[in-house]
């Protein structure tokens, strides 16, 4: 029997713990923010081709423009999304499913049904707020602290338990919102994803090589992806999701490709499973935006607020220096945020306002919000 993590409870120690861990794995990223915001525009989307430069120099591949595909049949798709049941993953998902159930019944709207992938290994006491599918954790210390391990492993049995009906889905996190209704952005066999500047497997070549070898192709069939947002066919899924884990595990446990990767390592495990299975994305940056550094929410489909918001109140970003106002879920740890947060001083950008605003229309209409 696979041991089982209590997740629900949490010491005071690991809960100083992971406010590091998740304070430097992002701070480490500002620079790369910084360095990309100048030589390319955060708030603009890109066509459906996704044809157009990732900042890197290098062109995208654009899968679209050599297939002449033929789009009808239902398009729905299911969103999932997996999660823990520590206080800090609950409160998320909620107001995720929130927005999701607002959104789904919106014209453009491709959304079918929806299943919050819980790898506790036992139910919750949000069973009945959301719809839940129940999976095993990896087995103790096989994570070794990084718990998004978890999650290839939580599609691999949610993919073959359970009986799921659209043939598309999107891979969700819990700290996404919809912020307009989202369409099938898959073309047939071509899954949809968004593009991270900083996901660059050109640049770790050496390591992608351990896991992709050259007799495959070139280093730039591996797209700069992670597994979340994606709307892929659930078939090929089926076909990708063993080798998305068991390339992560691998990865996991070589130090090189550990060191290398850090906290993004799962995603480049996503991305180089895809490219194993000789599957290409089309890439869109109008999927997904990341406040503060995307400045406008525009007609983008999802909120990731994965980085926190801090500012003085002239309105000027303090990011690294806790400001004046903040918005950051990493200050929710051991419980839910409480409601009517106040909005951002004049001069933060629409889309940390909108963030706020919808994450107060959401705790003011979720029941018993504040008990959870």
């Amino acid at each position: 029997m696979i041991p089982r993590k209590n997740m629900g409870r949490v010491s005071p120690l690991l809960l100083i713990l992971l406010a590091l861990g998740f304070f430097f794995a992002t701070y480490n990223l500002v620079t790369l923010i910084i360095h990309n915001r100048a030589t390319t525009s955060s708030s603009v989307s890109i066509s459906t081709s996704g044809s157009s430069s990732n900042g890197g120099g290098s062109e995208w591949f654009d899968p679209v423009k050599e297939s002449n595909l033929v789009q009808s049949g239902d398009r729905k798709f299911h969103v999932a999304l997996t999660a823990t049941d520590a206080p800090y993953s609950k409160w998320q998902c909620r107001i995720m499913y929130y927005w999701y159930k607002k959104m789904k019944e919106r014209d453009g709207s491709e959304m079918g049904g929806f299943t919050r992938v819980l790898h506790s290994g036992k139910p919750d006491n949000l069973m009945e707020e959301i719809p839940t599918f129940v999976v095993d954790p990896l087995p103790e210390g096989l994570d070794r602290g990084y718990i998004v391990l978890n999650r290839p492993w939580a599609f691999v049995q949610w993919l073959e338990k359970a009986t799921i009906e659209e043939e598309y889905i999107l891979m969700a996190e819990p700290d996404h919102v919809f912020a307009n209704p989202l369409p099938n952005l898959a073309r047939g066999d071509l899954p949809a994803a968004f593009p991270f500047f900083y996901i660059k497997p050109a640049e770790h070549e050496g390591v992608i090589r351990k896991y992709y070898p050259e007799d495959l192709g070139p280093v730039t069939n591996v797209d700069p992806i992670g597994n979340s947002p994606v709307i892929i066919k659930k078939s090929i899924l089926e076909k990708i999701a063993p080798t998305w884990m068991n390339i992560s595990l691998r990865m996991k446990d070589d130090p090189e490709t550990d060191k290398a990767f850090g906290w993004v390592l799962e995603m480049y495990g996503y991305a180089v499973a895809s490219a194993l299975h000789g599957v290409r994305h089309i890439l869109r940056k109008d999927f997904m935006l990341q406040p503060p550094w995307d400045l406008e929410v525009g007609k983008k489909f999802i909120i990731h607020y994965t980085y926190g918001c801090d500012y003085n109140m002239k309105g000027e970003l303090t990011y690294g220096k806790i400001g004046e106002w903040r918005f950051d879920k990493r200050s929710y740890l051991r419980g839910p945020p409480p409601k009517n947060l106040s909005l951002p001083p004049p001069g933060v950008p629409e889309s940390v306002v909108r963030l706020v605003k919808m994450v107060n229309e959401a705790t003011a209409n979720i029941p018993g919000w504040e008990t959870e």
